[in-house]
C-alpha cells in the first residue's frame, strides 16, 4: 500500500499532475563553479515561474558529466544540454520546455531508451 502524499510537502501533488517536462540543472562543483550553477538555478526558477511552464525543476550536485557544465537535461525528451549560460537557458526554456522543440544546435545528447540515437 503506498503512503498518501504529504500535505506539507514542498511542492503540491497538483503541481506534479499538470507538469510536462521535468528538468534537472547540475549546479557544480565539479562541472562548473558552483556560483555559475547557482547563478542559473536562480534563473531557471525565476524564468519557469514568470513563463507559467507546467514545469518541475530539480537541482542536482552531479549528473556525472563533471565537464562542461552547468548541465541541463528535460524529460521526458531525455535531451541533455551542457555549458548552460543564461542566454541559452532562455532559448531552452522558451523553444524546447514551452514549445518542445530542442534547440537542436546545443543538444549534446539523447537518452537511447526513447529510441533516440546519440549525437
Amino acid at each position: 500500500m503506498s503512503e498518501p502524499y504529504p500535505c506539507d510537502a514542498k511542492i503540491p501533488a497538483g503541481t506534479i499532475r499538470i507538469a510536462r517536462r521535468h528538468v534537472f540543472l547540475c549546479i557544480g562543483p565539479d562541472c562548473c563553479d558552483p556560483a555559475l550553477g547557482d547563478e542559473i538555478w536562480q534563473i531557471l526558477k525565476a524564468r519557469v515561474a514568470a513563463l507559467g511552464l507546467p514545469t518541475l525543476r530539480t537541482k542536482a550536485s552531479c549528473l556525472r558529466i563533471c565537464r562542461s557544465g552547468p548541465w541541463l537535461v528535460v524529460e521526458p525528451d531525455g535531451v541533455w544540454y551542457g555549458g548552460i549560460t543564461p542566454e541559452r537557458l532562455e532559448r531552452i526554456l522558451t523553444e524546447h520546455v514551452a514549445n518542445g522543440r530542442p534547440v537542436e544546435e546545443w543538444v549534446a545528447v539523447r537518452c537511447g531508451w526513447r529510441g533516440n540515437s546519440a549525437d
